[in-house]
């Protein structure tokens, strides 16, 4: 695959279609200013900050804005509590919808056909395709992005994270735990810091 995007990369650069620096600044962006990190910092801050979760549920594109994420596809944008009574899941049925500023490039499962569908038919079904099975009294709710709105799931905070800073607590949220898809992680499996 990484030899089939080196050569159209190539051909396209060959032929005049894309410019090189362009091309390095667009992937730049992706890699460290858009991304999974980007909603892992905001779930983070309403997992420490009790104002700023009130805030993020009550206003989360301008909870979120505050923090420099913001742009095209986020403009306006919905946070959902996940609880031990309620689990939040997103799937935008129509397209693929989804809330680049804050979870970077949608994963290619999101914009499937069998995903959209099965989502809203079978959502415990697709969780349980994904690993995650939830107790029977739980309410699922299944949201449908749209073009105008966008929504992030707050997955609830894993237990044995008092005293975390938010950036210990960031490295335990997932992307699929922003969309309800998965949880996030405990700090048992929390990537080790790299030396």
């Amino acid at each position: 695959m990484d030899l089939r995007v080196r050569a159209l990369e190539s051909l396209l650069v060959e032929k005049g279609y894309v410019d090189p620096k362009a091309l390095d600044l667009l992937i730049e962006t992706y890699e460290t200013r858009v991304g999974p990190h980007n909603g892992a910092r905001v779930v983070a801050k309403a997992w420490a900050d009790p104002k700023y979760r009130l805030w993020l549920l009550d206003d989360a594109t301008a909870a979120i804005a505050s923090l420099g994420y913001s742009g095209r596809q986020g403009e306006r944008m919905v946070a959902l509590e996940n609880t031990s009574r309620v689990h939040n899941m997103v799937v935008c049925t129509l397209c693929s919808c989804y809330p680049w500023p804050v979870l970077g490039l949608p994963p290619v499962w999101y914009k499937s056909a069998p995903y959209r569908s099965r989502a809203v038919i079978d959502p415990r079904g697709v969780l349980a395709d994904f690993g995650v099975t939830l107790p029977d009294d739980v309410e699922l709710r299944v949201w449908d992005s749209t073009a105008e709105i966008r929504y992030l799931v707050v997955p609830e905070r894993p237990g044995q994270t008092d005293g975390w800073s938010e950036e210990e607590l960031a490295t335990l949220v997932t992307r699929d735990s922003m969309i309800g898809t998965g949880q996030p992680l405990t700090p048992a499996r929390r990537p080790r810091a790299q030396s």
